[in-house]
């Protein structure tokens, strides 16, 4: 019988420790509400789950054979943040098309192959946690499972500490300047990631 428990410990404290999909969780329930981040919680679920399935299945080997790819997922995640971060400064009225909004499902799920964080998390897991004596295809199916369930606690309380700042965030100033902090977190992630 596998036991699932040592990867149950790292997964979650890989996901709860800080990184950029809880610095956009904390972002995202501050100024919507845990309803309409909902989405972006389940996409970053299924985007790791996703990512796991896809090391499971032999994408960790790419990195190891050319570094290179890891290093351009590296810079786009960290331009990625970049744009988050600059979204969350720009005025609720200044572009309607441009106006600010919790990250999609889609969104969510596509980031996941840009952060290295769930990168680590998902190679590391994959070679120390993968059963391999099930079998690949009933080796994949734990870790997707695992992939999706372990992730959503540590989520959703990123997403509810950001839901509980929403009483500061009802005056202006209190709002512009919890944006201007979630920016500057997310700014100095992205510069970590490539440093």
């Amino acid at each position: 019988m596998i036991n699932p428990l040592p990867f149950a410990t790292y997964s979650c404290v890989m996901w709860i420790t800080p990184g950029p999909n809880n610095v956009m969780l904390t972002a995202s329930g501050a100024n919507f509400g845990l309803r309409r981040t909902l989405p972006h919680m389940l996409g970053i679920c299924a985007g790791c789950a996703l990512e796991l399935l896809a090391v499971c299945a032999g994408l960790g080997a790419l990195f190891a054979r050319w570094p290179q790819l890891q290093d351009a997922l590296r810079w786009l995640g960290a331009a990625y943040l970049v744009y988050l971060g600059w979204r969350l400064l720009r005025p609720a009225g200044a572009d309607e098309r441009h106006a600010p909004r919790p990250l999609t499902l889609g969104e969510a799920l596509a980031f996941q192959f840009l952060n290295p964080k769930a990168w680590v998390t998902s190679l590391t897991a994959a070679t120390l946690f993968l059963p391999r004596e099930l079998g690949v295809p009933a080796a994949a199916g734990y870790m997707l499972f695992w992939g999706m369930l372990l992730p959503s606690p540590a989520l959703l309380v990123w997403a509810l500490f950001g839901t509980s700042l929403r009483g500061v965030l009802r005056r202006p100033r209190g709002r512009l300047a919890f944006n201007c902090a979630m920016a500057l977190a997310l700014g100095v992630t992205a510069v970590m990631m490539v440093r």
